[in-house]
């Protein structure tokens, strides 16, 4: 086997579960990679939803998106992941993704926090459908990165197991805080 880069690795297990043409949220846009793949997952038919509190990341997604003929199928929002149950309806996400940490070749200091990315995946879930889920690239470095990861993980262990299964892997032979993929699906 390759070596993989986390996101690449949560593309394939997504795709292997997902329905295509349905409706995606990226809750962390960033340089909009995530959100291009969610867009080709959706095709014409489907619709994804994307957010991020840096304007740099809008507009590096509405670059990418358009280059690649896909911006149509996409609502970028400027605006926090803890608040995209305002922008959204109960129930009715596919595929939640998040990829915490700070915008790469960005401002370290912006970056994803405990307290609103708990929040964040909190009402996320509220927006899943029964048989959706939720992708989180958790990276532990950084300055807030270590207490987000504990965070994360605290609240996602609390989760009632009738209502979701929750799968945390972890690079087991890589050293310097590896990033950790979790899979979140809310059970039918």
């Amino acid at each position: 086997m390759r070596q993989s880069q986390i996101t690449h690795w949560c593309h394939q297990i997504i795709c292997s579960q997902a329905p295509k043409g349905g409706f995606y949220i990226d809750a962390t846009m960033g340089k909009g990679n995530d959100t291009l793949f969610l867009c080709n997952l959706a095709g014409e038919a489907g619709h994804v939803l994307a957010f991020d509190v840096q304007k740099d990341a809008l507009r590096m997604t509405e670059a990418l998106l358009s280059a690649q003929g896909v911006r149509e199928r996409a609502e970028l929002v400027l605006d926090g992941h803890e608040h995209m149950n305002q922008y959204a309806k109960p129930e009715t996400a596919d595929v939640i993704c998040f990829n915490f940490g700070y915008l790469p070749g960005g401002d370290h200091r912006i970056a994803t926090a405990a307290d609103t990315s708990v929040e964040a995946v909190n009402k996320g879930l509220g927006l899943l459908k029964h048989g959706g889920m939720m992708s989180l690239c958790i990276y532990s470095g950084g300055d807030t990165g270590f207490e987000e990861k504990e965070k994360l993980l605290e609240y996602l262990k609390k989760l009632p197991a009738g209502e979701y299964t929750v799968i945390v892997n972890e690079y087991f032979n890589r050293g310097n805080n590896p990033p950790m993929p979790v899979f979140v699906f809310k059970n039918i």
